[in-house]
Protein backbone atom coordinates (compact mmCIF):
# COMPACT_ATOMS: atom_id res chain seq x y z
CA UNK A 1 0.00 0.00 0.00
CA UNK A 2 1.66 3.38 -0.88
CA UNK A 3 1.57 6.03 1.33
CA UNK A 4 -1.12 8.27 0.60
CA UNK A 5 -3.12 5.40 0.49
CA UNK A 6 -2.04 4.27 4.19
CA UNK A 7 -2.89 7.47 5.10
CA UNK A 8 -6.46 7.54 3.81
CA UNK A 9 -7.13 3.81 5.25
CA UNK A 10 -6.05 5.25 8.25
CA UNK A 11 -8.04 8.38 8.49
CA UNK A 12 -11.25 6.18 7.24
CA UNK A 13 -10.74 3.73 10.32
CA UNK A 14 -10.12 6.53 12.62
CA UNK A 15 -13.41 8.09 11.40
CA UNK A 16 -15.21 4.66 11.31
CA UNK A 17 -13.75 4.34 15.24
CA UNK A 18 -15.33 7.97 16.08
CA UNK A 19 -18.55 6.80 14.49
CA UNK A 20 -18.69 3.65 17.01
CA UNK A 21 -17.47 5.38 19.80
CA UNK A 22 -20.39 8.09 19.27
CA UNK A 23 -22.89 5.41 18.60
CA UNK A 24 -22.03 3.21 21.89
CA UNK A 25 -22.44 6.46 23.58
CA UNK A 26 -26.00 7.37 22.55
CA UNK A 27 -26.69 3.61 23.27
CA UNK A 28 -26.04 3.79 26.94
CA UNK A 29 -27.28 7.27 26.95
CA UNK A 30 -30.32 5.90 25.79
CA UNK A 31 -30.66 3.28 28.52
CA UNK A 32 -29.59 4.84 31.42
CA UNK A 33 -32.10 7.63 30.29
CA UNK A 34 -35.00 4.10 30.26
CA UNK A 35 -33.56 3.18 33.12
CA UNK A 36 -34.32 6.34 35.20
CA UNK A 37 -37.46 6.94 33.92
CA UNK A 38 -38.64 3.16 35.01
CA UNK A 39 -38.14 3.84 38.54
CA UNK A 40 -40.56 6.76 38.22
CA UNK A 41 -43.70 6.49 40.68
CA UNK A 42 -46.96 7.55 39.52
CA UNK A 43 -48.68 10.78 39.68
CA UNK A 44 -51.74 11.74 40.06
CA UNK A 45 -54.05 10.12 36.99
CA UNK A 46 -55.41 13.37 35.86
CA UNK A 47 -51.90 14.41 35.25
CA UNK A 48 -50.80 10.98 33.66
CA UNK A 49 -53.79 11.41 31.24
CA UNK A 50 -52.88 14.87 30.41
CA UNK A 51 -49.69 13.63 29.67
CA UNK A 52 -50.56 10.50 27.55
CA UNK A 53 -53.16 13.08 25.55
CA UNK A 54 -50.04 15.45 24.97
CA UNK A 55 -47.73 12.36 23.60
CA UNK A 56 -51.10 11.56 21.13
CA UNK A 57 -51.51 15.00 19.46
CA UNK A 58 -47.57 15.42 19.54
CA UNK A 59 -47.62 18.64 22.11
CA UNK A 60 -44.38 18.81 23.68
CA UNK A 61 -44.34 18.74 27.32
CA UNK A 62 -41.10 18.43 30.22
CA UNK A 63 -39.05 15.14 29.90
CA UNK A 64 -39.77 12.83 32.95
CA UNK A 65 -36.30 13.34 33.89
CA UNK A 66 -36.76 17.14 33.73
CA UNK A 67 -40.12 16.59 35.42
CA UNK A 68 -38.73 15.07 38.37
CA UNK A 69 -35.80 17.64 39.23
CA UNK A 70 -38.37 19.93 39.02
CA UNK A 71 -40.80 18.27 41.32
CA UNK A 72 -37.93 17.89 43.63
CA UNK A 73 -36.83 21.93 43.44
CA UNK A 74 -40.14 22.51 44.53
CA UNK A 75 -40.08 20.47 48.11
CA UNK A 76 -36.81 21.85 48.23
CA UNK A 77 -37.76 25.21 47.28
CA UNK A 78 -41.18 25.59 48.48
CA UNK A 79 -42.17 28.87 46.22
CA UNK A 80 -45.11 30.55 47.11
CA UNK A 81 -45.77 32.22 43.74
CA UNK A 82 -44.27 30.71 40.66
CA UNK A 83 -44.42 32.31 37.08
CA UNK A 84 -44.04 30.21 34.14
CA UNK A 85 -42.98 31.50 30.74
CA UNK A 86 -44.92 28.78 28.14
CA UNK A 87 -48.10 26.90 29.30
CA UNK A 88 -48.60 24.54 26.01
CA UNK A 89 -51.22 22.51 27.51
CA UNK A 90 -51.19 22.75 31.01
CA UNK A 91 -48.90 19.92 31.88
CA UNK A 92 -46.19 21.62 33.63
CA UNK A 93 -48.15 24.01 35.48
CA UNK A 94 -50.98 21.52 37.00
CA UNK A 95 -47.49 19.22 37.80
CA UNK A 96 -46.03 21.93 39.49
CA UNK A 97 -48.64 22.90 41.53
CA UNK A 98 -48.96 19.69 43.37
CA UNK A 99 -45.80 20.16 44.48
CA UNK A 100 -46.14 23.81 45.99
CA UNK A 101 -46.94 24.67 49.78
CA UNK A 102 -50.42 25.15 50.76
CA UNK A 103 -52.12 28.44 48.99
CA UNK A 104 -48.92 28.80 46.59
CA UNK A 105 -50.06 30.49 43.43
CA UNK A 106 -48.91 29.74 39.85
CA UNK A 107 -49.01 32.76 36.95
CA UNK A 108 -48.97 31.00 33.77
CA UNK A 109 -48.29 33.10 30.17
CA UNK A 110 -49.09 31.24 26.71
CA UNK A 111 -49.48 33.36 23.51
CA UNK A 112 -50.70 30.58 21.33
CA UNK A 113 -54.45 30.43 20.79
CA UNK A 114 -55.44 26.96 19.93
CA UNK A 115 -53.56 25.48 22.77
CA UNK A 116 -55.35 28.37 25.75
CA UNK A 117 -58.64 26.72 25.92
CA UNK A 118 -57.01 23.20 26.24
CA UNK A 119 -55.00 24.81 29.26
CA UNK A 120 -58.02 25.85 30.95
CA UNK A 121 -59.91 22.82 30.43
CA UNK A 122 -57.54 21.19 31.70
CA UNK A 123 -56.99 23.35 34.91
CA UNK A 124 -60.40 22.74 35.07
CA UNK A 125 -59.95 18.78 35.31
CA UNK A 126 -57.18 18.64 37.41
CA UNK A 127 -59.47 21.19 40.35
CA UNK A 128 -56.82 23.88 39.71
CA UNK A 129 -58.75 27.15 38.62
CA UNK A 130 -58.37 28.37 41.89
CA UNK A 131 -54.47 28.28 42.32
CA UNK A 132 -53.27 28.57 38.39
CA UNK A 133 -53.86 32.09 36.30
CA UNK A 134 -53.38 31.83 32.61
CA UNK A 135 -52.68 35.14 31.44
CA UNK A 136 -53.43 35.51 27.37
CA UNK A 137 -50.42 37.01 25.01
CA UNK A 138 -47.17 38.00 24.46
CA UNK A 139 -44.56 36.89 27.44
CA UNK A 140 -42.46 39.76 27.36
CA UNK A 141 -44.94 42.67 27.03
CA UNK A 142 -46.84 40.37 29.83
CA UNK A 143 -43.54 40.27 32.08
CA UNK A 144 -43.24 44.55 31.87
CA UNK A 145 -46.63 44.47 33.24
CA UNK A 146 -46.58 41.99 35.96
CA UNK A 147 -45.73 43.69 39.53
CA UNK A 148 -44.82 42.20 42.74
CA UNK A 149 -41.58 39.24 42.96
CA UNK A 150 -41.33 35.43 42.16
CA UNK A 151 -40.19 32.53 44.07
CA UNK A 152 -39.70 30.77 41.01
CA UNK A 153 -39.93 31.60 37.26
CA UNK A 154 -39.94 28.09 35.08
CA UNK A 155 -38.78 29.26 31.18
CA UNK A 156 -40.01 27.05 28.53
CA UNK A 157 -41.53 28.83 26.05
CA UNK A 158 -40.02 29.85 22.22
CA UNK A 159 -35.77 29.32 22.50
CA UNK A 160 -34.87 32.01 20.61
CA UNK A 161 -36.48 34.63 22.92
CA UNK A 162 -35.32 33.08 26.12
CA UNK A 163 -32.56 36.37 25.64
CA UNK A 164 -35.54 38.85 25.68
CA UNK A 165 -36.90 37.73 28.62
CA UNK A 166 -34.19 37.26 30.74
CA UNK A 167 -33.67 41.50 32.34
CA UNK A 168 -37.71 40.97 33.13
CA UNK A 169 -37.25 37.32 34.89
CA UNK A 170 -34.00 38.57 36.82
CA UNK A 171 -36.56 42.37 37.50
CA UNK A 172 -39.12 39.97 38.84
CA UNK A 173 -37.03 37.15 40.83
CA UNK A 174 -36.96 37.58 44.64
CA UNK A 175 -33.35 37.25 45.98
CA UNK A 176 -32.77 33.91 46.49
CA UNK A 177 -35.10 33.30 43.36
CA UNK A 178 -34.64 30.27 41.36
CA UNK A 179 -35.18 30.67 37.58
CA UNK A 180 -35.55 27.07 35.65
CA UNK A 181 -34.90 27.99 32.00
CA UNK A 182 -35.57 24.38 30.21
CA UNK A 183 -34.27 22.54 26.36
CA UNK A 184 -31.38 24.85 26.57
CA UNK A 185 -28.56 22.12 25.03
CA UNK A 186 -31.07 21.60 21.97
CA UNK A 187 -30.41 18.47 21.45
CA UNK A 188 -26.75 19.00 22.10
CA UNK A 189 -26.57 21.71 18.63
CA UNK A 190 -26.25 24.07 20.56
CA UNK A 191 -22.23 22.93 21.39
CA UNK A 192 -21.94 23.17 17.58
CA UNK A 193 -20.62 25.89 15.27
CA UNK A 194 -22.81 28.03 13.75
CA UNK A 195 -22.39 26.88 10.06
CA UNK A 196 -22.80 23.05 11.39
CA UNK A 197 -26.28 23.90 12.06
CA UNK A 198 -29.31 24.02 10.05
CA UNK A 199 -29.49 27.63 8.37
CA UNK A 200 -33.44 27.81 9.49
CA UNK A 201 -31.95 27.05 13.09
CA UNK A 202 -29.00 29.18 13.32
CA UNK A 203 -30.32 32.16 14.81
CA UNK A 204 -32.42 29.89 17.49
CA UNK A 205 -28.56 28.71 17.84
CA UNK A 206 -26.85 31.36 18.24
CA UNK A 207 -29.37 33.29 20.68
CA UNK A 208 -29.54 30.16 23.02
CA UNK A 209 -25.74 30.55 23.21
CA UNK A 210 -25.91 34.19 24.22
CA UNK A 211 -28.40 33.35 26.25
CA UNK A 212 -26.40 30.40 28.30
CA UNK A 213 -23.83 33.35 27.85
CA UNK A 214 -25.43 36.03 29.74
CA UNK A 215 -26.68 33.39 32.28
CA UNK A 216 -23.29 32.24 33.22
CA UNK A 217 -22.03 36.04 33.47
CA UNK A 218 -24.66 38.24 35.16
CA UNK A 219 -23.65 40.00 38.40
CA UNK A 220 -27.19 39.06 39.59
CA UNK A 221 -26.95 35.33 38.80
CA UNK A 222 -25.15 31.98 39.99
CA UNK A 223 -26.18 29.49 37.38
CA UNK A 224 -25.62 25.80 37.14
CA UNK A 225 -25.92 24.31 33.30
CA UNK A 226 -27.64 20.59 33.41
CA UNK A 227 -27.49 17.91 30.69
CA UNK A 228 -30.69 16.73 32.07
CA UNK A 229 -33.68 15.68 29.62
CA UNK A 230 -32.71 18.67 26.69
CA UNK A 231 -30.59 20.61 29.08
CA UNK A 232 -31.96 22.45 32.10
CA UNK A 233 -30.07 26.25 33.16
CA UNK A 234 -30.88 26.63 37.19
CA UNK A 235 -29.98 30.31 38.23
CA UNK A 236 -30.33 31.29 41.51
CA UNK A 237 -30.49 35.52 42.14
CA UNK A 238 -27.97 37.08 44.47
Amino acid sequence: MTRKGLCNFSTALFAAEDMEGRSDTMVRDERLTTYIRSLEGPEDPVIEQIEQEAAETYVPIIRKETQSFLKTLLMIKQPSRVLEIGTAIGFSAILMSEYMPEGGQIITVEKYEKRIPIARENFRRAGKEGQITLIEGDALAVMQALDGSFDLIFMDAAKGQYIRYLPEAVRLLSDGGVLVSDNVLQDGDVIESRFAVERRNRTIHSRMREYLYELKHHERLLTSILPLGDGVALSVKC
